[in-house]
C-alpha cells in the first residue's frame, strides 16, 4: 500500500510541475506576444494606443512617402476595405514596395495611425532569392545536349 501511495504521489507532483511551467512560460510570453491585426480588424476592434501589436495587409498603391531625412517613410497599410498611415524610421527590407505585402510590427497611436518599430516584407508563393534566380537563369540558357561536350 505504502508504494502505491508514494506513486500516487509522485504523479500529482509531476502534474503541479508540468501546470507550473505551463503558467510560468504564459507569463513570461504574454509581455512578448505581438497580436496580429489587418487594418480592417484594428479599426473594428478599437486597439489600444501603445499596445505591441502587428498590423498587416498591402502597401496601397502610391502611398510610400520618404522624408527629407532619408530613413523615415511614411505609407499606407490596406486590406482592401479599410487603411491604416504607417510611419517607420529605419531601412526597409528590399522586397518593400506598393502593391506588395507587409506586416508592420509597432503600435497604434491616438487618431487611428501606427508608428512602426520593424517592417517584414512578405512575398508570394513565386518569390525567389536573386542569386538562386541569377543561376537558374544561366543554367536555362545552356541548351540540352551541349552542356559537358567534349
Amino acid at each position: 500500500m505504502r508504494a502505491k501511495h508514494q506513486r500516487l504521489t509522485l504523479a500529482v507532483l509531476a502534474i503541479v510541475a508540468v501546470v507550473g511551467a505551463a503558467l510560468l512560460a504564459m507569463s513570461a510570453l504574454k509581455d512578448q506576444a505581438a497580436y496580429f491585426y489587418t487594418p480592417s480588424d484594428a479599426v473594428r476592434d478599437g486597439v489600444q494606443p501603445g499596445r505591441a501589436v502587428r498590423l498587416g495587409g498591402m502597401v496601397a498603391d502610391r502611398s510610400i512617402v520618404r522624408a527629407a531625412d532619408g530613413v523615415t517613410i511614411r505609407f499606407v497599410v490596406t486590406d482592401g476595405a479599410q487603411t491604416v498611415p504607417v510611419r517607420y524610421t529605419g531601412i526597409v527590407p528590399d522586397l518593400f514596395k506598393e502593391n506588395s505585402g507587409v506586416v508592420a510590427e509597432g503600435a497604434f497611436v491616438p487618431g487611428g495611425g501606427f508608428v512602426a518599430t520593424n517592417i517584414l516584407a512578405k512575398h508570394d508563393e513565386r518569390y525567389m532569392p536573386p542569386q538562386v534566380a541569377g543561376e537558374m537563369h544561366k543554367s536555362e540558357s545552356i541548351a540540352p545536349g551541349k552542356a559537358g561536350a567534349t
